[in-house]
């Protein structure tokens, strides 16, 4: 799977933003273009991760691993 990651650096302060268009709300920003790389990947991943919503009675659970 591939995922767009779009890397901005912002004129007036000299931060990067790093957003990935298709997810929202999972963005990220760093002092540097790799530390918004970096914090960029924690954010996919905990964007990802499964919480803890109570499912109803009928409900199945399946986990799909991309």
């Amino acid at each position: 799977m591939k995922i767009r990651l779009v890397v901005e650096q912002d004129p007036q302060t000299g931060r990067f933003s790093a957003m990935f268009p298709e997810l929202p709300g999972c963005a990220s920003a760093g002092d540097t273009e790799a530390e918004a790389l970096t914090n960029a990947r924690e954010a996919l991943a905990l964007w990802f991760e499964p919480d803890n919503t109570p499912l109803p009675k009928n409900a199945t659970l399946v986990e799909l691993i991309a």
